[in-house]
């Protein structure tokens, strides 16, 4: 793995507005420069799965964590979460789902299903900055992954 060219955080996010707002927040934290953005379930499974444009890739340089919203086009967020979590070679990627979704029924399945963390997006900007960074900050300089 050429570590320089690792992604460090495979960002899966449909709304714009929620895209750019967790970009400035990784990006204040000094933590934006390896980031795979997806905006669609199908998008970020052809990645992490190394399918269509991704081919090329290696499936074992996985990004550091994922940060999932659940509302997706194509392929929603639980099944997303399924796949990854269900397949033996990307189940210890830490998924941390970031969402607008506080419905029990989404909070049970995400961790039925393996997810790392279930975080509710806040409505305003500065908790919503500071929550991303911290959940960062932890994925990426605190964690201790397996070898």
């Amino acid at each position: 793995m050429n570590d320089s060219h690792a992604v460090e955080i495979l960002l899966v996010e449909d709304n714009p507005h929620d895209l750019e707002l967790t970009l400035r927040a990784l990006k204040k934290a000094g933590i934006a420069n390896r980031i795979q953005v997806a905006r669609d379930g199908a998008e970020a499974l052809e990645f992490i799965f190394c399918e269509g444009p991704h081919a090329t890739r290696r499936i074992d340089d996985v990004p550091k964590v994922i940060l999932l919203d659940l509302k997706l086009p194509k392929v929603d967020g639980l099944e997303v979460l399924q796949r990854v979590k269900g397949d033996p070679r990307t189940k210890a990627i830490p998924v941390t789902i970031l969402t607008s979704s506080k419905e029990q029924r989404d909070i049970v399945e995400s961790y039925h299903l393996g997810v790392n963390s279930y975080i509710v997006k806040p409505v305003n900007f500065e908790s919503f900055s500071t929550a991303v960074q911290n959940l960062g900050l932890y994925w990426l300089l605190l964690n201790q992954p397996p070898a």
